[in-house]
This record gives structure tokens, sequence and C-alpha cells, in this order.
């Protein structure tokens, strides 16, 4: 028999989840873009490396709401929740659609 609790406590797990994909992967993009003007300042002859690097930090702030509504798809599915399995899958393939017809 489940505890009345349950519910939260999993609701809990999956916001503590979530919080450290963006968490981390906001640490992560702020440290590349931070690298990258290191790089850029202090060894201008390295070329483009610094800018590529400012490059990856801004892609990964891009992609961090991507990787948040993927990962809440992983979730809904392992817990089964199907309503919300195909609202974070439609979601998806809007930003897909929307990426593909931006770079046409």
């Amino acid at each position: 028999m489940s505890s009345p609790g349950r519910p939260a406590d999993g609701q809990a797990r999956r916001d503590r989840g979530i919080a450290a994909l963006l968490w981390y992967g906001t640490w992560a993009a702020s440290a590349c873009i931070a690298l990258g003007m290191a790089v850029d300042f202090l060894l201008p002859q390295a070329g483009l490396a610094g800018y590529r690097l400012v490059q990856a930090g801004v892609a990964l702030f891009i992609l961090l709401p991507v990787a948040r509504v993927a990962l809440m798809l992983a979730i809904f599915l392992r817990e089964r929740d199907y309503a919300y399995t195909a609202i974070s899958a439609l979601v998806l393939l809007i930003i897909a659609a929307g990426v593909l017809s931006g770079l046409r």
C-alpha cells in the first residue's frame, strides 16, 4: 500500500532531476563561454579557437530547454504517464519542425 506522500516524493525527485540538468548545463555553458573568452584574450594567436568555444557555450544555452523537454519525455515514459509523454513528444516535434524550417 502506498503512502499519501508518495506522489509528492516522485514529483520532488523529478523536479530535482530537471533542476540538476539546468544547473549543471548552465554552469557548463557559462564555463565554456568564459574559457573561450579567456583563450581569445590570452592567446590571440589561437585563431578561432576562442570564438568556437564561445559558440559552443551559446549553443549549450540554446539546447538546455530542448534537453529539459527530452528529459521530461523520458521521465513521463518511465512513469507510464502517456498523456504527458505525448505532450512532451509533440513539443519536441514542434521544436524540430521549427529548426528544420529555420534551416531552409
